[in-house]
């Protein structure tokens, strides 16, 4: 009986240790992009799509999760530097970013919306393209938001003005308060605010069409194991799982 007892001991032992010298993996993320990561009212906890990912990636792994939250555009400077293991925050795969950082494979697809006030003269994306027109547009610096309008101001001769804001919820501040004239940001988020903002509505076109990815540093030695974990997780339908608990079909 004493041996038993002493080995249930040596194996409860071996146990705690493992736990203990769980390896932890940081992720660079903007706490902001509902539903995608953002905090839950009630118990301050970070919840949402990207974190549901990541968490099930690393119990696949057998690592544990800490999340950094931080402003979006300093998020790859921080997986470069290896301030933090990988970035997942609606990261939208662009020829521009891979110079910097390896993407993953792409976890889901989204788009680009325009928020507008209910009685705005902004009526479709073509008004946004139309040269003879000047607005004033909201955007999350550093998102492809904040990109494709930038792009689509210098290379088409646009005389809007666009106003960077560190984070969604600002820009959102200001497009109520009237100091822009709509917002471009992405498409479940834009939907997020629409719903939780009186006045405000959505332009029935996209902007842009896109695909999110997770970002690592490049040549990094996580690389490989975490996107073969992601992407057993697309096969056997837990991605789309975690996606259809946060985003209903319409």
């Amino acid at each position: 009986m004493m041996k038993k007892v002493l080995s249930m001991v040596l194996v409860l032992m071996i146990l705690c240790v493992s736990a203990a010298m769980a390896e932890t993996l940081k992720m660079g993320s903007s706490i902001d992009f509902a539903p995608y990561e953002y905090y839950d009212d009630e118990t301050g906890d970070i919840i949402g799509i990207d974190v549901e990912i990541a968490q099930a990636v690393c119990d696949k792994l057998g690592y544990d999760l800490e999340i950094v939250d931080m402003q979006f555009d300093s998020i790859i400077a921080a997986v470069v530097s290896g301030k933090v293991d990988f970035g997942m925050s609606g990261f939208t795969v662009t020829e521009e970013r891979k110079q910097n950082v390896d993407f993953s494979t792409t976890y889901t697809t989204a788009k680009q919306s325009v928020i507008v006030p209910v009685d705005s003269e902004i009526t479709s994306v073509d008004d946004l393209l139309n040269p003879e027109n000047a607005f004033s547009i909201g955007v999350q610096i550093g998102t492809t938001g904040d990109l494709y309008i930038t792009d689509d101001v210098e290379a088409n001769g646009l005389q809007h003005t666009i106003e960077r804001y560190n984070k969604a919820p600002d820009a959102i501040v200001a497009l109520n308060s009237g100091k822009v004239d709509c917002v471009i940001i992405d498409d479940q988020v834009a939907l997020a605010f629409v719903n939780s903002n009186e006045g405000l509505k959505l332009l029935d076109t996209a902007y842009a069409l896109e695909e999110y990815a997770i970002c690592f540093a490049k040549e990094s030695a996580l690389y490989d194991s975490f996107n073969t974990a992601l992407e057993e997780l697309i096969a056997d339908g837990t991605v789309q799982s975690i996606i259809d608990k946060y985003i209903t079909a319409e």
